[in-house]
């Protein structure tokens, strides 16, 4: 899938290993795992809704976001890149025609 970030701080975090560690610590290593796993999979439906990664919908103030599981309840947060967002017959969006995410933080938003 294509990634990209919502800011250049952002992107700078995510994107150097050094950085990385420095702001997320001990979740770098899992953050580098799951970024990994956004960039090899083809489409949004190719990425595990079981544990470790656990690809979920989110809801109210973050509703037409998703999140993959790095540690206990910090999380990484992402929107489909996409104008419109590709949606099924039902409303819900087509997870297999969703080839591009915004990456727009890493948080525990528990």
């Amino acid at each position: 899938m294509k990634l990209s970030f919502a800011g250049k701080k952002l992107e700078r975090e995510l994107t150097n290993g050094a950085a990385m560690a420095r702001a997320y610590g001990d979740r770098a290593k899992r953050l580098k795992l799951r970024l990994d796993l956004l960039a090899a999979a083809p489409t949004l439906s190719d990425v595990p809704k079981e544990p470790p990664a656990r690809l979920h919908p989110l809801f109210r103030e973050w509703a037409g976001h998703f999140a993959v599981d790095i540690t206990g309840n910090w999380r990484l947060i992402f929107r489909p890149n996409h104008d419109p967002v590709p949606t099924l017959d039902t409303g819900g969006p087509d997870l297999k025609a969703i080839t591009a995410i915004e990456i727009v933080a890493v948080k525990d938003y528990h």
